[in-house]
């Protein structure tokens, strides 16, 4: 049973973390091959589950240290019908992953039961294309129906809400807040940005967050921003505006560098954790709403230390 799907705790205030770029640690750190940037495969054998137990267990305890409470998102950002696809995964297969990743995670939330604050548990939502690039894009009604697959299953588990990240354009965003209205989930909307803090289509974050909240009964619960360097958004934000204040969620880039410029890396960047921290300190005096902080490209368990110190000098 879902125990926070009808009042977010994270709506009330408190410090809230999760984690950092998943595929970073487990790809550059841990040497584990995650096809098409997939960690949802990793449920599929008792090895890759226990990579992913290990892996979360290191988040939940800098929760639990400083008695922050956690957001939990499930691996499945690429868990959806055209990358499942290249993946050998029909869309049977698919509902059972996305059904056993809560699940799993609903077990790891046991096992913390102690914690003084809550831990949430977030059904994750990737995008249907790249997440880099807005690429060719789906018409609002059209994404409902493609995220529905994704978000019914979700809605039939003990998931909280559902998270999209890295979300490129307004009308996939659109789409997954009307899926998840319609199955009674809390949503969360991640966009990411470009060096310039617009979308990857060029709209502008003021823009995508008014069309959403617009054409999407009132929006989702709160906005993220996710997949970029502070520095690429903050000039973007407007401290004393209404729609930034939607903004309760960071799951920023260790680097600086680009989306181009990241995937044509070849090494990992993982910038400066400690100035990291630092970075997120000056955004949440900018915008006191901000209360859930993770990771994104590039960052790990010691970025995620960096932000909770920081955020509680």
């Amino acid at each position: 049973m879902t125990r926070h799907r009808q009042m977010l705790p994270q709506l009330d205030g408190p410090l809230f973390l999760t984690d950092g770029g998943i595929e970073t640690t487990l790809i550059f750190h841990k040497g584990i091959d995650l096809p098409e940037f997939a960690t949802f495969v990793l449920l599929d054998d008792d090895d890759g589950c226990a990579a992913l137990a290990e892996y979360y267990r290191t988040y939940l305890d800098i929760a639990a240290a400083s008695k922050s409470g956690f957001v939990l998102e499930t691996p499945t950002w690429r868990a959806n019908r055209d990358w499942g696809a290249k993946l050998g995964y029909d869309r049977e297969r698919l509902a059972d992953v996305n059904r056993r990743a809560v699940d799993f995670l609903e077990h790891l939330r046991e096992d913390y039961a102690g914690n003084e604050q809550p831990i949430v548990i977030s059904g994750n939502i990737g995008p249907r294309g790249d997440g880099y690039v807005a690429g060719e894009k789906m018409t609002a009604g059209e994404a409902a129906a493609y995220h529905r697959d994704q978000v019914s299953v979700f809605a039939e588990t003990s998931a909280d809400l559902v998270t999209a990240m890295t979300m490129t354009y307004p009308e996939e965003a659109v789409g997954i807040v009307r899926s998840a209205n319609e199955h009674g989930m809390p949503s969360v909307i991640g966009f990411t940005t470009e060096t310039d803090g617009r979308l990857p289509d060029g709209t502008t974050l003021e823009a995508a967050i008014a069309r959403v909240d617009q054409e999407a009964d009132g929006g989702p619960a709160y906005y993220m921003v996710n997949c970029a360097h502070t520095e690429h958004f903050a000039g973007a934000l407007n401290d004393s505006a209404a729609w930034a204040q939607r903004i309760r969620a960071v799951r920023a880039n260790a680097s600086r560098l680009s989306h181009a410029e990241l995937d044509a890396a070849e090494e990992l960047d993982d910038g400066d954790p400690l100035e990291f921290g630092a970075l997120h300190r000056t955004l949440r005096e900018r915008l006191p709403r901000l209360n859930v902080f993770g990771g994104c490209c590039g960052t790990d368990h010691r970025h995620i230390r960096h932000v909770q110190q920081a955020l509680y000098v």
